[in-house]
């Protein structure tokens, strides 16, 4: 069985002002998200799940899915703060999402196979899908065996000011055993990539160093998993109105107990986004190099 991908795109109508706005970087208006989905159907993957909010769920069915509903299977779920356990409630005054795992499990309905997760908005790369689709096929019936796209640190810079990122540490095996998050990265003047720490200023970090960007393969059981945190978390977080469910916390907890192991693949692909608003004249001119050399066609869909 082919896996799935599950785009995790509840925050495109606040991000981008409305779906009417979302943002052409292709030659023909394509957005970012094209090309996960273009990537992804030549990687191996079998079908799409969109997870969105309910409020743009007509915009987003004529604008996005028709693109393509000829080309893969998609089906569409929904994130809104009231998708709670039973015996929860949302506190009064929360406005902020429950986060990207609170997203991930709106799919445990519709998703029964190995799946990958990625970001609407984030430029992942061709072999990145091909890697990952490629691990998940090899995990049917199997369970507690999950992927981390690791993307080199140097592949993943801004052009226009730092970036945070989730700097990883593997073992001999190359099994993911802890993720920490650095809020402030930068290639430095003298070329070499580094980050900031506390106590001792900026430290070097090597450019192949391993770092998250939210690319993450499962199997259906981590839906379980997430569904007995999420209750943890909720309690845990009654008064706090900005905590977030996020993934890398689960996949922490979860290796933390020994209970799973996450395989760190590593990709030469480079990553790219709208990081910041002077970011996007340089995404739209990396898509038009990556068009020329002939890693994609002038028109997508």
């Amino acid at each position: 069985m082919k896996p799935t991908l599950f785009v995790l795109a509840a925050g495109m109508g606040s991000r981008y002002g409305g779906l009417k706005q979302l943002d052409g970087v292709g030659p023909n208006g394509e957005t970012i998200m094209d090309y996960s989905i273009f990537d992804a159907v030549r990687g191996g993957f079998g079908k799409v799940v969109f997870v969105i909010r309910k409020s743009f769920e007509n915009d987003f069915r004529e604008k996005i899915l028709k693109k393509y509903e000829h080309i893969i299977p998609v089906e569409i779920v929904f994130q809104e703060l009231d998708c709670l356990p039973e015996g929860f409630a949302v506190p009064d005054n929360r406005i902020k999402p429950w986060g990207t795992n609170h997203a991930v499990l709106m799919g445990k309905t519709v998703i029964k196979e190995p799946f990958a997760v990625i970001n609407a908005d984030d430029f992942y790369g061709k072999e990145s899908f091909g890697v990952l689709a490629s691990f998940l096929q090899s995990l049917e019936n199997k369970k507690n065996i999950y992927a981390m796209v690791g993307y080199r640190i140097g592949n993943t810079l801004s052009e226009s000011g730092s970036v945070a990122r989730g700097i990883c540490s593997t073992d001999n095996d190359g099994f993911l055993t802890s993720v920490v998050e650095r809020t402030y990265i930068i290639r430095d003047t003298d070329g070499i990539v580094k980050y900031r720490d506390e106590e001792n200023g900026l430290s070097p970090v090597d450019e192949n160093t391993p770092v998250s960007m939210n690319m993450w393969g499962f199997t259906p059981e981590y839906f379980d998993y997430s569904d007995k945190q999420f209750i943890e978390f909720l309690k845990q977080n009654s008064e706090n109105l900005k905590a977030e469910f996020f993934i890398p916390s689960v996949v922490n907890y979860l290796i933390e107990c020994g209970r799973v192991k996450v395989k760190v693949l590593d990709t030469p692909s480079k990553w790219f986004g709208v990081t910041y608003a002077e970011d996007r004249p340089s995404v739209v001119k990396k898509i038009k190099e990556l068009i020329e050399v002939g890693e994609y066609p002038k028109k997508l869909f």
